[in-house]
């Protein structure tokens, strides 16, 4: 058996856009003691791969989301004071409700939603203003687009999700200041061909960039690559949950419990509720569904989540990723194939950091 390494390309880290937890720590349901785990959070995540992420902020009573904005503006801060070349950086916070349509909350709990105005939308907020960088919200909700205006007004971006907006709902929104989709496919009507809706309208917009869980099962292989056909303007999400690098198993959410398997997260009831997939491994996805060519699965991990929030794509940025194939070449028993047949064996790697902190592995024959 002979074996070949071949180097695609090296970049900067990955950022990760929709992040919800990681090794048991809810964000969204944070205390004293689990806010102490999150420099151990940001090192683990930069080990695999990130250099930034948004931690992001499921559905809550306003409290509850208040305490967790509390003890993550406290670790900005820290952040900020103290950097760690060793940390992912949190970049900021991604509210993911309560401003969403009941028919299109998904596992969000339905009795911490809230209409969405100004009113409720400054309640949410709070003093917290300066960290959330991204909000989520059903556009219907507010047919005056006032809120949407108020928050771009103060430099948040707009993401639309867990909607039933038709097409022209979603124009109007992206004309008062939309211009992101969250988790594209998930929690919003389906395309149509009469109504092309929210996606729809998302797809044919050049400012909107989709957001997209590439694991197989929030969205199936061919779907992926139909809307990779018919759209540039997109950048991978793991939505991790806390058990993000646990087993796979039964955990605790809120006051339910949600079912690991093969990575994918469900309630009781078999709603999906998100992932324990490392952003890394989408990229793998990609590849091996022939979506596109490396390079380009690759960008939408690195580059596009930057361009997605207007982040500066650092030329200069340590060169931490080296995105490899190893292939080996082996003549397979006769019994299976003629004496001269050579089966090749293509294994994809993330090398993370010229320390070789770890590899990310992953497989394609």
């Amino acid at each position: 058996m002979t074996g070949l390494r071949e180097i695609i390309c090296s970049t900067q880290g990955a950022i990760d856009l929709q992040i919800n937890g990681a090794l048991g720590i809810p964000f969204n349901d944070l205390d004293h003691d689990r806010a102490a785990k999150l420099p151990e959070i940001c090192r683990f995540l930069y080990q695999q791969g990130l250099d930034g992420f948004l931690p992001t902020l499921v559905t809550a009573s306003i409290e509850q989301f208040h305490r967790s904005l509390f003890f993550l503006a406290q670790a900005i801060a820290h952040q900020q004071q103290n950097p760690d070349p060793q940390e992912a950086k949190i970049l900021g916070v991604h509210l993911e409700g309560p401003f969403l349509h009941p028919d299109k909350r998904g596992a969000h709990p339905q009795q911490h939603l809230l209409p969405l105005n100004l009113d409720t939308l400054r309640q949410v907020l709070g003093d917290y203003t300066e960290i959330i960088k991204l909000v989520t919200l059903a556009p219907e909700l507010d047919p005056s687009g006032e809120t949407i205006q108020y928050l771009r007004d103060r430099h948040i971006t707009v993401s639309l999700g867990h909607s039933t907006a038709n097409a022209e709902q979603t124009r109007m929104a992206i004309d008062q200041g939309a211009t992101m989709v969250t988790h594209a496919f998930n929690a919003m009507p389906s395309l149509h061909h009469r109504d092309v809706g929210l996606l729809g309208a998302a797809i044919l917009s050049d400012r909107v960039w989709c957001g997209l869980i590439a694991d197989g099962v929030h969205v199936s292989s061919e779907m992926i690559r139909l809307l990779y056909q018919m759209k540039k303007q997109i950048f991978l999400v793991s939505d991790a949950l806390a058990p993000l690098g646990l087993p796979d198993g039964d955990y605790p959410w809120d006051n339910r419990q949600i079912t690991i398997q093969n990575g994918t997260a469900r309630l009781p009831d078999g709603t999906l509720s998100g992932t324990t997939l490392p952003l890394i491994k989408a990229v793998n996805n990609l590849i091996e569904w022939g979506v596109c060519e490396p390079e380009n699965a690759i960008k939408l991990a690195i580059d596009a989540p930057r361009l997605a929030m207007n982040l500066e794509i650092d030329q200069h940025a340590p060169q931490r990723l080296t995105w490899c194939s190893y292939s080996f070449s082996y003549n397979r028993p006769a019994e299976f194939a003629s004496p001269n047949f050579k089966s090749v064996h293509t294994s994809w790697v993330c090398e993370v950091d010229t320390a070789k902190l770890q590899k990310l592995n992953w497989t394609q024959t």
